[in-house]
């Protein structure tokens, strides 16, 4: 995506399910005077995009904030001493209520993206251009839309579906009630239809935009969260046998590699770059929370327990020192510097660690993984453990062990599992695949099995059932207590 500074102020701007502003307008950018050109058009949908990774004054949606809910709150990750802020203790604990701010930032950061979506969506058809760019413009900001409401809808279950933006001050016009669950994964999966029909690949210069094939593997995730296998398996397919290109890289630690951007594997990631925005910590700071520098302090972000984790990659299995790092060589003094604990590494730019906040690693949302281990898994659940359902997991296994990727290995290959067995392997190669990419408490929701992973770590006892949903914000409720009931244990 191209790396435009945006200040453009929206209509009304931020909307969430209200907010309750003491403002009064004075003067103001509207739709009606700004939306003239495709160039206006663009420059609206890369602030859509912006809503992913940009949040100044605050650490971003997927530059950090989201992985207090789906990663901190879960087995993976715990909260270290350099985390200072109690509401963040709180979730580590699962103590959190709805008053949490960290909860608070997640819902209003989700909802800014969607109004600006829909701002895009729609202003885009009236400006001059060509029909066939404001149609893609369009069907971008749907996707951006789509995926946020997909996050939402996990996160809290049902909630106020947006679809335009707010054309009043108004407090009791601006109010949004909860809808059903069935009916934001209705208009999740109507906006990824739309967006099925984006281009397939982008010149160099738009890189990391959204393309048909990340429409058809979110399409693929929302139905394999929905248990709707027949459907998860069409779209994995899609995206396999698509044209498309994509396909696992050679080397794990290439995922994450800040020279190989938008690879052959990122089927969709949030873009950063080194001082993003001329503000490091409203980009990605997950670089300067996992790495305090090479001292015995604890950073904010540590695994949750070392025996659950680290210690419990196999021989041979490359995800492990991709992941994490229980010694780094320090450029300084040219030692070997092993940590107390191992630390986060995913995110680590190891060319730059004298200044942690400078990272320009991409968040991937998506990546060609997760689409052979969802075809896998939603092959054995419809099926069992078909050729097919074990070559796609196999291959992930392969790559993890530094093995040819479409040769098969008797020593790495699964095989001979029931469907029980099997599942537990999909559930184990995810664990270790996705450290810290925002996947792990999505994966414990939809297998039922968060209370029982969590209440292993000592620390978070405290986990329930109540913890499979997130609390609306308080803030929220005190604005409209009747169409945002809260949910249970709150």
């Amino acid at each position: 995506m191209k790396k435009i500074i945006i200040t453009l102020l929206l209509s009304v701007g931020l909307f969430i399910s209200c907010t309750e502003l003491e403002v009064t307008p004075t003067s103001f950018v509207t739709e009606d005077n700004y939306f003239k050109t495709q160039d206006d058009a663009v420059a609206s949908v890369n602030a859509v995009y912006a809503s992913l990774s940009l949040d100044p004054g605050e650490q971003s949606l997927f530059g950090r904030n989201l992985y207090f809910l789906t990663d901190m709150a879960t087995d993976y990750a715990a909260a270290g001493v350099s985390a200072t802020n109690p509401q963040v203790r709180a979730l580590s604990s699962l103590t959190h209520d709805a008053t949490s701010d960290r909860v608070q930032v997640a819902w209003r950061q989700i909802y800014s993206g969607i109004n600006r979506a829909n701002v895009s969506i729609d202003n885009i058809p009236k400006v001059s251009g060509s029909e066939v760019v404001k149609t893609r413009l369009i069907n971008e900001a749907k996707f951006i839309r789509a995926l946020l409401y997909f996050q939402a809808v996990r996160l809290w279950g049902g909630v106020p579906i947006v679809l335009h933006e707010p054309k009043s001050i108004d407090l009791e016009s601006l109010k949004a009630n909860r809808a059903t669950v069935e009916q934001v994964y209705a208009q999740i999966i109507s906006d990824l239809k739309d967006a099925e029909g984006l281009p397939t690949t982008y010149p160099a210069n738009d890189a990391g935009r959204a393309t048909s094939g990340a429409a058809k593997a979110i399409l693929a995730k929302v139905y394999l969260t929905r248990k709707d296998w027949p459907n998860a398996i069409l779209k994995t397919k899609e995206v396999i046998n698509g044209g498309y290109g994509y396909a696992l890289f050679e080397n794990f630690a290439d995922v994450f590699n800040k020279t190989k951007k938008n690879g052959k594997e990122h089927i969709f990631s949030v873009q950063f770059e080194p001082n993003q925005a001329g503000n490091g910590s409203s980009g990605s700071t997950f670089q300067g929370t996992s790495f305090t520098g090479f001292t015995a302090t604890e950073p904010a972000d540590i695994i949750s327990d070392v025996a659950l984790f680290y210690d419990t990659y196999t021989a041979g299995d490359t995800r492990r020192d991709v992941s994490y790092a229980k010694q780094l060589l320090n450029p300084a003094t040219g030692t070997l510097y092993t940590f107390p604990k191992p630390i986060f590494k995913k995110y680590l730019d190891l060319t730059n660690l004298a200044t942690p906040g400078n990272v320009a690693i991409n968040f991937p949302i998506i990546r060609y993984a997760d689409i052979l281990l969802s075809l896998a898994e939603a092959t054995n659940e419809q099926s069992g453990p078909t050729t097919e359902a074990y070559e796609a997991l196999n291959q992930v296994r392969r790559r993890a062990y530094g093995k040819p990727i479409n040769t098969p290995d008797p020593t790495i290959d699964l095989s001979g599992l029931t469907p029980v067995t099997f599942r537990a392997a999909i559930q184990e190669e995810r664990k270790k695949e996705f450290v810290q990419e925002g996947q792990r408490w999505y994966d414990l929701v939809r297998w039922g099995t968060l209370v029982t992973e969590v209440k292993k770590v000592v620390a978070k006892a405290s986990v329930s059932e109540r913890n499979n949903l997130y609390p609306i914000p308080q803030s929220e409720r005190n604005i409209n207590p009747v169409g945002l009931p809260q949910n249970p244990g709150y």
